[in-house]
């Protein structure tokens, strides 16, 4: 059964998802009913993790940008030369 909702958000979020969705072919409605399903889905008890960027997402705070991001890539480049070797 479907019942409405009302959700106050900032005007330029919902008009990038709206696009997101058309791009998609799924209504914003359905996208929305997804994303809460998904992130309500799983049991607390389960040993999946939410990533950071993912939590950030669902909190409306912005992840700390105190990465390195040099060294991300080196550690990546890295790890691509030891795979394909």
């Amino acid at each position: 059964m479907d019942t409405k909702l009302t959700l106050k958000l900032n005007q330029k979020i919902i008009e990038k998802a709206k696009v997101y969705a058309s791009q998609k072919k799924v209504s914003l409605s359905r996208l929305i009913e997804n994303y809460l399903d998904s992130i309500t889905r799983l049991d607390k008890n389960d040993e999946f993790e939410i990533s950071p960027f993912v939590k950030s997402i669902s909190s409306g705070k912005s992840m700390s940008d105190d990465r390195n991001w040099k060294d991300l890539r080196e550690d990546y480049t890295e790890y691509l030369d030891q795979k394909y070797k």
